[in-house]
């Protein structure tokens, strides 16, 4: 099944993010002349006769991008800026005056560290800053070393830098350090546990029944799920079916970003579809977000009248429930699929495809947007009764170290809105559902 892309708004000029402690200097004019005065650490132009340069040390904060560029440490270019954080890449265009352009939105950004904590808070909304010169690069090398290297140029006393490091700037040390003590606590072991796990290996996982050879026989053995912290970095030889505990926010000290409330409805019209096959079944949300109240409602499902994975269909389908979202006036939200025979547990897939959800859904929006994940367990056979089981989810990044290992599934929690009958687009959809040869 195709991904269904967001409905965003178009992308232009926005504010950027608020600025670190080196941007602070950046937050000037970019149209003032260079050498019109002395900004602050004396940065009015480039050179050796620079203002304050005579009267105390330079330090890092003074260094901006205007400065390096007034040096021909740096050239403006179209796509010369990059990052890459939690597996997805941002393009950015070096201005002559310094300022950057993000590719994707258009959106003008006064310093590395303002752009770097924008699209980092797309990822991840709990992310406060974002290390601008430590993970922007410029031509593949981190900015970091450029500014090292004019510091170096104008102050002997700053050391050199192995090839294959980059020290941190002001105040990026202190935030690199918090991300580690916080990625021990995600990943709940002690460094006694850390020291003694094999490097990139996880536990032995179940295969899943798609793996199986064509022409075997498929038994329906429930998939056992393994707890976050045993999974360790990310294998490609790791069954990407296996499925994951999810943790709570209480279990990490943290709050959840959002609230969320759900009709009785949705509910219903997605434990139907997700009863009608053996099959995982795919749809949609639809709702509403309220960046006052930090309240997300999902008020209606779109079922994908086609199996998980039919291509041919998949454009169509998704072409129809844009119209019936724009209709009704509802925005995108989230989504739901089924897994008939196993907990109600995201898979190692199902957190990469969240995850990437979680991104598109945010678009160019300048402020935060969760998007919901709902799970559906019709034919597990440790279900309570008949009904299914369903648990929603949202992945959290793992800490800015570890980029390279999975998200992490937290457990939602949701307030249910019981509604008093079925609509007539409750009724309509359970009526195209039941006409469809499901296998």
């Amino acid at each position: 099944m195709a991904a269904l892309e967001p409905l965003s708004p178009a992308g232009g000029a926005g504010e950027e993010a608020p600025d670190e402690d080196e941007d602070e200097a950046e937050a000037e004019d970019p149209e003032r002349p260079a050498g019109a005065g002395c900004g602050r650490g004396g940065v009015g132009g480039a050179g050796p006769g620079l203002c304050g340069a005579l009267g105390g040390a330079l330090t890092r904060r003074a260094v901006t991008l205007r400065v390096l560029l007034k040096d021909a440490l740096l050239e403006p270019g179209a796509g010369v800026l990059s990052i890459y954080y939690l597996g997805k890449k941002f393009i950015g265009d070096l201005q002559p005056d310094g300022r950057i352009v993000w590719q994707e939105t258009g959106q003008v950004f006064n310093s590395p560290s303002a752009w770097a904590t924008h699209c980092k808070k797309l990822v991840n909304p709990a992310k406060k800053s974002g290390c601008g010169w430590a993970s922007v690069k410029y031509k593949g090398q981190k900015l970091d070393k450029y500014k090292a290297a004019w510091l170096r140029r104008h102050q002997l006393h700053v050391p050199v830098a192995p090839a294959d490091e980059s020290p941190a700037s002001e105040g990026e040390e202190e935030e690199l350090l918090m991300e580690e003590e916080e990625e021990e606590v995600l990943a709940g072991v002690s460094a006694e546990d850390k020291n003694r796990r094999p490097p990139g290996k996880g536990p032995l996982e179940p295969a899943h029944p798609e793996a199986t050879p064509p022409g075997k026989r498929v038994e329906n053995k429930p998939r056992a799920p393994v707890r976050y912290c045993m999974l360790g970095s990310r294998d490609s030889a790791r069954n990407p079916h296996t499925l994951v505990e999810v943790t709570s926010f209480a279990a990490i000290n943290k709050f959840q970003p959002f609230n969320v409330a759900i009709s009785s409805n949705v509910l219903f019209l997605l434990d139907f579809h997700s009863h009608l096959t053996r099959s995982e079944v795919v749809g949609y949300l639809g709702g509403r977000w309220d960046i006052t109240s930090q309240m997300l409602t999902v008020l209606r499902a779109f079922p994908c009248r086609s199996r998980l994975g039919d291509a041919d269909t998949a454009a169509a389908t998704e072409e129809e429930i844009y119209q019936s979202l724009f209709l009704r006036g509802l925005s995108l939200v989230g989504w739901y699929h089924s897994h008939p025979h196993s907990p109600a547990l995201p898979s190692l897939q199902d957190i990469d495809a969240q995850m990437d959800y979680q991104l598109r859904l945010q678009g160019s929006s300048n402020g935060f947007q969760p998007c919901l994940a709902l799970l559906c367990s019709p034919y597990y056979s440790g279900n309570p009764g008949p009904e299914s089981k369903i648990s929603p989810f949202w992945v959290m990044p793992p800490p800015e170290q570890r980029s390279s290992d999975y998200g992490i599934p937290m457990e939602v929690e949701m307030a249910y809105v019981q509604d008093g009958f079925l609509t007539n687009d409750i009724l309509h959809e359970m009526l195209g559902l039941s006409a469809i040869p499901w296998p």
